[in-house]
């Protein structure tokens, strides 16, 4: 459903690393990782990692054109 910004429900929906990995079809590992290093969009509350939905699709997307 969009919400009248023109943004889905799920936009702002916080992910675990376990989320991200099933998303991305990768290790939690290489989660852990590339949030550590900050190349993915991460906040870290405490020790636990969490990432915003919208965050994890325009990295995405911004990385569709590189080879």
């Amino acid at each position: 459903m969009l919400q009248p910004t023109g943004q889905s429900e799920t936009d702002g929906e916080i992910l675990t690393v376990t989320e991200v990995a099933r998303f991305l079809r990768v290790p939690k590992s290489t989660v852990y990782k590339l949030a550590r290093v900050g190349e993915l969009p991460a906040s870290k509350i405490g020790k636990h990692w969490r990432f915003l939905r919208r965050d994890i699709h325009e990295w995405m997307h911004s990385r569709s054109g590189k080879a």
